[in-house]
This record gives C-alpha cells, sequence and structure tokens, in this order.
C-alpha cells in the first residue's frame, strides 16, 4: 500500500512539473511573440525598413536554425529558440518565427496602415493572450479544435477588441474584428495562424472600419 502511494505521489509531482514547465515556456514564447506589437509603430518611421529588418530577421534566424538542426547552434539565437521551443517541435525546424514575421510583413503590404495595425496586434495580443488563458484557465475544450478552449477564446476577443478600440475608437467594428480575430485564433493550424490571424484579420479590418 504504501508503494502505491508512493507511486501515486510520484506521477502527480511528474504531471505537475511538467505542466509547470509548460506553462514557462508557453509565458516565454509568447512574450517574445507579442513583441511583434512594435512593429506598426516603426512602420509608421518608415515602412520599407520595416520590412526590411523583418525580412533580414526571417533569413537570419532561419541560418540559425538550420545551423541548430545541424549540430551548429548559433549563440543567442539558438539558445532562445531552444528555451522557447515545444517539446513537440524542438527536434525540427521551429517554423513560429518565421511565420510570425511573415505574417506582420503581409499586413504592412496588404493593408493601409490603420489596418496592418489592427491586424498585428490581432498576432500580437489576441494570439498570445487566448494561448495563455487556455493553458491556466482554460477547462472546456472545443471539440475538433486541438485543445482550443473556450476562456482562451473568450480572452482572445476581449484583447483584440481592446487593442482595435484603441487604434479606431469604434466600438461595433472593434467587436466585429475581435470576433473574426478569435474565429482564425481557433483554427487547427499550428503555427500557421501566425499567417492567417493577421491576413484575416485585416481583410476584416477594411471591410468594416
Amino acid at each position: 500500500m504504501s508503494d502505491n502511494r508512493t507511486a501515486i505521489t510520484a506521477i502527480r509531482s511528474k504531471s505537475i512539473q511538467v505542466s509547470y514547465e509548460e506553462i514557462r515556456t508557453e509565458l516565454f514564447r509568447k512574450s517574445i511573440h507579442i513583441m511583434v506589437a512594435l512593429v506598426p509603430a516603426i512602420a509608421a518611421i518608415n515602412i520599407s525598413v520595416t520590412e526590411l529588418l523583418l525580412a533580414s530577421a526571417v533569413i537570419l534566424y532561419s541560418f540559425a536554425e538550420v545551423s541548430r538542426l545541424n549540430g551548429r547552434p548559433v549563440a543567442v539565437i539558438s539558445g532562445i529558440t531552444s528555451a522557447a521551443a515545444r517539446k513537440r517541435d524542438s527536434r525540427g525546424f521551429i517554423l513560429g518565427p518565421v511565420t510570425l514575421a511573415i505574417g506582420a510583413m503581409l499586413a504592412l503590404l496588404l493593408y493601409p496602415s490603420v489596418a496592418a495595425a489592427v491586424a498585428i496586434y490581432a498576432l500580437a495580443f489576441g494570439d498570445s493572450i487566448a494561448s495563455l488563458v487556455g493553458k491556466l484557465f482554460g477547462r472546456i475544450s472545443l471539440p475538433g479544435f486541438r485543445g482550443k478552449t473556450v476562456e482562451g477564446a473568450i480572452a482572445c476577443v476581449i484583447a483584440v477588441f481592446i487593442s482595435t478600440f484603441a487604434v479606431t475608437s469604434k466600438p461595433v467594428a472593434s467587436l466585429c474584428i475581435a470576433l473574426a480575430a478569435a474565429i482564425f485564433e481557433l483554427m487547427p493550424v499550428k503555427d500557421l495562424d501566425n499567417l492567417i490571424i493577421p491576413v484575416g484579420t485585416g481583410l476584416v479590418a477594411v471591410l468594416v472600419i
């Protein structure tokens, strides 16, 4: 009996540890993710330079990832990548930073400045906060959406509404955009949501603002 209790305690302890590690990794990942919110401010100064910086970041990161996978990690970049990697991704090319930068680039290229800012803020805040709330507080799973939760979706709506309203001062348009962003965020497409959210949200923004 004592052995069984010890085994159960060990299993529970391991489960808590794994959960803690997952949350810590997710917090680190999303802190990097949120940094894309700086893009509209930089683009307001010079959009061409901003696009160049994003493209350069993609090239530099891709080089570092290929080097890491070949056993030649690049100082700082590979360390950050490894620290931010989820277990399911760590053995392959981690695509998230590439799609994040390209998603921001597409928003700047496709849409006017206001819609582009709304789209990029949706990517920065909506996706990040939905993921964190889902991990920390999510209890009601949405069937067919690969672990997405009702709580995460609601958090996404609130975050995007606030960021959009801050840009547009239009409550109805902000709510429409926030609901659309939450739908895009729910799509079970892994790191490709970094493309779908800004492109889809930017299009909705152009239509309703």
